[in-house]
This record gives C-alpha cells, sequence and structure tokens, in this order.
C-alpha cells in the first residue's frame, strides 16, 4: 500500500491566494494564516446541539463561483453528480484527468456557519481531558482528514487550549491551499497553531500514517465511505492510539415544516441514493460505532442536527435542490411529482416560511493510548 502521506511537492504555504491565483499549491509547515471575520461559531448553543448563529467563517468574498454556474442551479457538493455512482463534484480549472474530483469551495462555504452551529459542544470536554492526560505533553498534533477548505481547523482550535500541529488531509491540492491559508492562528490561549498539508486518500489511512498522532478529525467524512473503509480508518486511528472526533454523519432523518405528504418518499429516495456503489450513507455512524468499539475504544455518539429557517435560506435552496435532486436521479419515476413539490418548497423558503432540521450525528471515540498510557 502507498504511504498517502508521501508527496511530491514540499515548501511554504504562500498567504490568501484566491481561486484565480492559485496554479498549484505546496505542501509543507506555515503559521496557521490570517482567519476570516466571524468564523468562531456563536456561543450559548442550547444543550450543544441547537441552533444558534454562526459566524461568516470561511473564504468571504474571495471565492469565486465555478464557471457556468448560474442562480437556481445546483452548486456542485449540494447535489448529484448526474452520474451514478459518482460523488458531486466540480473540476475548477484544466487538469490532468487522472487528478481527483473536486468539490466547490462555493458549497462547502455555504454550509460552513451552519456545520459549526450543529457541532456537538458536549462532545468536548471529554476530549480536552484526554488531551489534557497526554504522556509529555508539549503540544497536540491533529491530523484533519478530508479537510476540504478547513472549516472544522476553524471551528475547533479556538476551542482547544494548548499548542496545535494540524495536518491536513485531501485529495483536492486545491482545497488543501484554501484550508491552510484560512487556518487559525492562535489556540483558545493564545498558544501557536501551525498546519501542514498531506495529499493522499483518507480512506486507506494506515497506523504508520497517524504516528504521534494527538486527535483524528473529520466532517461530514463517513457517509461517503464504504464499510471496509469506515473499519480501516477505526483500525489506523485505535492502532496509533489516537482519539477519533467525526461530525456531522448524516443521520437519515429530514424534518420540513410545514409538512407534506410527499417529505418522506424524497427522504427514502435520497437515502437510497446515498448508499449506492456500497457506500453507508444514513448507516456510517452505526457501522461506525461498532467498528471503532470492535477495536477497543470507548465512543460517545452525540446528535448534531442542521436547524435551518429563514436567515439560512440560501444553505437551504441548495440543500432542497440537492435534496430532490439526488431523490429523482434514484428514482426517476418521481420527477413529475418532485419537480412541482421542490418549486412549492423553494417559494416558501424564499417567502421566510419554511423551516429545515436536517439531523445528524457526531461521534467521539477515545482509543487507548499507544503504549498503554492511561
Amino acid at each position: 500500500m502507498t504511504n498517502p502521506t508521501t508527496t511530491q511537492q514540499s515548501g511554504a504555504i504562500p498567504a490568501q491566494p484566491g481561486p484565480r491565483e492559485v496554479t498549484s499549491v505546496t505542501d509543507g509547515v506555515a503559521p496557521g494564516g490570517k482567519p476570516g471575520p466571524g468564523q468562531t461559531a456563536a456561543a450559548g448553543i442550547a444543550s450543544a446541539v441547537a441552533g444558534g448563529n454562526a459566524g461568516t467563517a470561511g473564504l468571504g468574498s474571495s471565492v469565486e463561483f465555478v464557471p457556468g454556474y448560474a442562480p437556481g442551479a445546483v452548486i456542485p457538493g449540494a447535489g448529484p453528480s448526474g452520474r451514478p455512482g459518482t460523488r458531486p463534484t466540480v473540476k475548477l480549472r484544466e487538469a490532468n484527468p487522472e487528478d481527483p474530483p473536486r468539490y466547490a469551495p462555493e458549497w462547502l462555504e455555504l454550509r460552513e456557519p451552519a456545520d459549526a452551529s450543529a457541532r456537538a459542544h458536549d462532545l468536548l470536554d471529554p476530549l480536552r481531558i484526554r488531551l489534557a492526560n497526554l504522556p509529555g505533553k508539549s503540544g497536540v498534533v491533529i491530523h484533519d482528514l478530508g479537510c476540504g477548505t478547513g472549516s472544522m481547523g476553524r471551528w475547533l482550535a479556538p476551542r482547544l487550549d494548548g499548542a496545535q500541529h494540524w495536518i491536513l488531509h485531501d485529495r483536492d491540492p486545491y482545497l488543501l491551499h484554501f484550508a491552510a491559508v484560512s487556518s487559525p492562528r492562535s489556540a483558545a490561549d493564545g498558544t501557536r497553531v501551525t498546519v501542514e498539508t498531506r495529499r493522499g486518500d483518507v480512506a486507506r489511512l494506515t497506523p504508520d500514517a497517524l504516528q504521534g498522532a494527538s486527535l483524528v478529525t473529520a466532517s461530514a467524512l463517513l457517509d461517503v465511505l464504504t464499510r471496509e473503509e469506515i473499519d480501516t480508518l477505526a483500525a489506523a486511528c485505535t492502532g496509533a492510539g489516537s482519539p477519533a472526533l467525526l461530525t456531522l454523519s448524516v443521520a437519515g432523518r429530514v424534518e420540513l415544516t410545514p409538512s407534506h405528504p410527499l417529505d418522506a418518499e424524497i427522504a427514502q429516495a435520497f437515502n437510497d441514493h446515498q448508499r449506492r456503489d456500497g457506500l453507508l450513507g444514513p448507516d456510517a455512524v452505526t457501522v461506525a460505532a461498532e467498528a471503532f468499539s470492535e477495536h477497543g475504544a470507548t465512543v460517545r455518539l452525540h446528535p448534531s442536527p442542521w436547524r435551518l429557517g429563514p436567515e439560512q435560506a440560501a444553505l437551504t435552496e441548495q440543500w432542497l435542490r440537492g435534496w430532490v435532486g439526488a431523490a429523482v436521479e434514484e428514482r426517476p419515476e418521481l420527477r413529475a411529482e418532485a419537480d412541482v413539490y421542490l418549486t412549492n418548497r423553494l417559494a416558501a423558503c424564499a417567502a421566510g416560511e419554511l423551516r429545515v432540521t436536517v439531523h445528524h450525528v457526531d461521534l467521539l471515540a477515545l482509543s487507548r493510548p499507544a503504549g498503554g498510557a492511561s
């Protein structure tokens, strides 16, 4: 198996490029880049899972819409790809045909405030206790798998004390560059945060690749993995003795207010679409909990729903288009009814009359520390 941490380039990461300026990304170590405005989620989230107003974290005005995108279209990443068995992605510039496909950063930015509000704060205290008890602690090393534009680091780094070194893993050098230059500069107590990028397939990580990790994180990752890939991930984390904080896995349940007779049928078709080609979709968090437990970890689960109202209309619109689009891709016979359904739902969204709860689950797996330390 090829070591997924191997890279072809190394060097300093330049600061704050816009997407049109990036022609390549270099892998290496750099201080955390300047964070975007308001990128820490607002405090006071009731029971650490409900709503709240998150900041506008992310890439801000530096992000340009992908070529060919028009209002009313589905931003790639928010909906189906149009080809059975492939993930919704986009190519942002001419590239080698063998390069991995890219998620549109617009979608990742659009969902970031909702993600920040949804993540389960109740899992942070047991995580802090574990990190504080690490032997010979002089800082923590955090591996962020499938980091995208780096939203997990922007959310978590300011909530943990102590020096942090983040190792960002993704197959896409373009997104890695965004993640590196927009990472936080400092931890909760003001100590330094640094970042490193590594290209590779996160589903093929080995314990050796995670050697020395204090924590492994990921966001919205488990549901796009297979059962074998999740077992590989669990084995790698537990083999390295690293806890894992894996957030925002879809739970297969959606609530729309007001309700509609077609809600349940669309939801079932969407869930079936998520399970294509052996992917786990809404079954992923259950499979992951079992896999980590079988490898000796203590597992905690906590709900982390999106709660979308009038203030999140842009995200709700894109989510609706993608949700219904995937359902119709799975069951083409729904198209006529679904077109009317979507038109009515989008009108209610635009009028501020629609509220949506998209259920997710966060998972914290506390592996036995390497070397038998408690």
